[in-house]
């Protein structure tokens, strides 16, 4: 290919306003997020504090607070308020005389603005 030869010119698709609309509110998609949330937690524990506008998620264990709500907001497109992490530390436990060992794991609260919720049963 010659340096003067005129480059091929590739359509590109345009946006309607609602995709356009939809792309900008949502941001860019990283697929980081989803590594960052594992999975929702359904207790009873957590569906009490639910009724608090909170969530409860169990996320990768070096996870921040910042990745986390930056996750939450992108991935379930809600306003998050605040986020409060614990770490469950493992142990050893037996199952019919059989040894196990329960990794560590990470637990996080995340509470939601007003007028915000997610319904964890629905799925992404």
């Amino acid at each position: 290919m010659s340096k003067n030869a005129p480059k091929a010119k590739t359509k590109v698709k345009a946006k309607t306003k609602t995709e356009a609309k939809a792309a900008s509110a949502a941001g860019p998609m990283d697929p980081r997020h989803y590594d960052v949330i594992l999975a929702p937690v359904v207790t009873e524990k957590a569906t009490k504090v639910s009724e608090h506008n909170q969530v409860v998620f169990r996320v990768a264990l070096q996870a921040t607070k910042p990745e986390i709500k930056e996750a939450v907001e992108k991935l379930f497109n809600v306003k998050v308020k605040g986020v409060n992490t614990l770490v469950k530390k493992g142990k050893t436990k037996r199952f019919r005389g059989v040894r196990g060992f329960q990794g560590d794991f990470k637990k996080a609260v995340v509470t939601l603005e007003e007028g915000h919720s997610i319904d964890v049963t629905t799925g992404l």
